[in-house]
């Protein structure tokens, strides 16, 4: 990556000792290193400046997700970023002095601004990936601020700072902030979004694409290259829910990056009532058919190993030892296959790998596959058993983490879990609504994947 010589290693990085090979990601890779890339590591696992001559190395460990840049400056300003305001009714809260275009998308009472802004008025409502697409026809800056009217920011110049810096890898088309969630005053439902939205994507850095950690990125707040949204026909209009989703995945597969930088943040304002909220997950879980049908295999509700799969069939079925023996399997073929690595590292791997896919499952009964699960526990009380686990251990284990730990006497975990529950249960049901109105399956249809981790180089 042109210009960027130091990075941060992703929450994944696994390199035992001083061994020739790292593994990081995702999904996982395994990469093997020559000993100018041994020197490589070394520097960037102490933070210091990663030698110039190996940037084919970096540049796949930063596409990989293994690693992260921190660019340090950028060749963009302010003044090269016109702000989109798709609009519905209302105006947005910006500061005077910028360049911004708000798109009233034929809202009652039409959009009002003051501050010399730009008002474009559409004559009938489009939705907002249409409403976006007018408003960059009218874009004449190399980037595009697209923010919508329910985000706050504190400061404008910082929020888009740390983004601006990425632009300087031409290959960057989006960078996206963290969109937080209210604070942690206020009604259940904003304490829980505080906690738990789906806008908020977590305090680590990644790259985005469909399959990844960090497979999206909401277009509550997103900074793009005008050339690059452009060169893929902006947002498809068809969609009103999912075309920030689809805006992205399309980017990644014509070969441009997509980033998301927790280091800046935005504050996004939840729904105001609790069926407004229900509806808008509902909305979300039903982008899901339109989304599988332009992206095959990109929506799968499950992405793991057949062998994950059998070792919590068998768990279900009570059958621990055995279930032990097959993941202690996994463990010793791993190592046979990567020779590389220490068993006591093969062994770490499979198990995270397990306990990672179990997290998956469940968190697939709960949104995607409630209906059917619902159904079983009618008839069957080891269905009641696992639906039980599904869905209450992750959201406890979620609320006891560090993650949580600073804002966890907002909400006590009764509440929170049944919350969580009928999340879930909202945006599995848009799921199965368009899954039967469109007659499309797959957002039901799981991914087993092979194991080990690939090969990255």
């Amino acid at each position: 990556m042109v210009g960027v010589t130091r990075f941060r290693l992703d929450s994944s990085y696994r390199r035992p000792g001083d061994a020739a090979v790292v593994v990081a990601g995702s999904p996982l890779k395994l990469f093997r290193l020559s000993q100018g890339g041994v020197n490589v590591m070394r520097a960037i696992e102490r933070g210091d400046e990663a030698p110039s001559g190996h940037e084919q190395l970096t540049d796949r460990l930063v596409d990989a997700g293994a690693i992260h840049p921190l660019p340090t400056a950028s060749t963009f300003t302010l003044d090269d970023i016109t702000i989109v305001v798709p609009a519905f009714g209302e105006g947005p809260v910006l500061p005077a002095g910028c360049r911004v275009i708000i798109v009233d998308d034929a809202g009652e009472p039409p959009a009002q601004c003051t501050d010399g802004h730009q008002v474009i008025r559409l004559d009938a409502n489009s939705g907002p990936g249409a409403a976006r697409n007018a408003g960059l026809a009218h874009v004449t800056t190399p980037l595009v601020a697209f923010i919508d009217t329910d985000v706050a920011l504190d400061d404008l110049a910082d929020t888009l700072a740390p983004l601006l810096a990425h632009f300087t890898d031409e290959r960057m088309a989006v960078v996206a902030p963290r969109v937080s969630g209210a604070t942690s005053c206020g009604t259940l439902l904003a304490r829980y979004e505080s906690l738990h939205s789906p806008l908020d994507l977590g305090s680590e850095p990644a790259r985005v694409e469909a399959g990844t950690r960090v497979s999206y990125v909401p277009a509550a707040t997103l900074l793009c290259r005008t050339t690059a949204v452009r060169a893929v026909n902006g947002f498809d209009a068809s969609l009103r829910y999912g075309e920030d989703v689809d805006l992205v995945w399309r980017l990644a597969e014509a070969g441009w990056r997509c980033r998301y930088e927790p280091a800046s943040v935005v504050h996004h304002r939840p729904r105001a009532t609790w069926r407004a909220w229900a509806a808008q997950r509902m909305s979300y879980g039903g982008a899901a058919v339109p989304l599988a049908r332009r992206h095959p295999g990109a929506l799968a509700p499950l992405r793991i190993s057949g062998w994950s799969a059998a070792v919590w069939a068998l768990v279900v079925m009570r059958r621990p030892i055995t279930a032990l023996g097959v993941a202690a399997g996994t463990s010793v073929a791993l190592q046979r296959k990567l020779t590389d690595l220490p068993p006591r590292e093969s062994f770490r791997l499979a198990g995270l790998g397990h306990l990672f896919a179990g997290r998956q499952i469940a968190s697939g009964i709960t949104r995607t596959w409630w209906p059917l699960a619902l159904v079983a526990t009618l008839v069957s009380r080891r269905a009641r058993w696992v639906m039980t686990a599904a869905a209450v251990v992750p959201p406890v284990i979620d609320w006891v983490t560090d993650n949580y730990a600073s804002r966890r006497p907002t909400i006590d975990p009764a509440r929170y879990v049944m919350v969580r529950l009928a999340d879930d249960l909202a945006y599995g049901a848009g799921v199965w609504r368009a899954v039967i109105e469109q007659r499309e399956a797959a957002p039901l249809i799981p991914s087993l994947r092979n194991w080990p981790p690939r090969a990255g180089s």
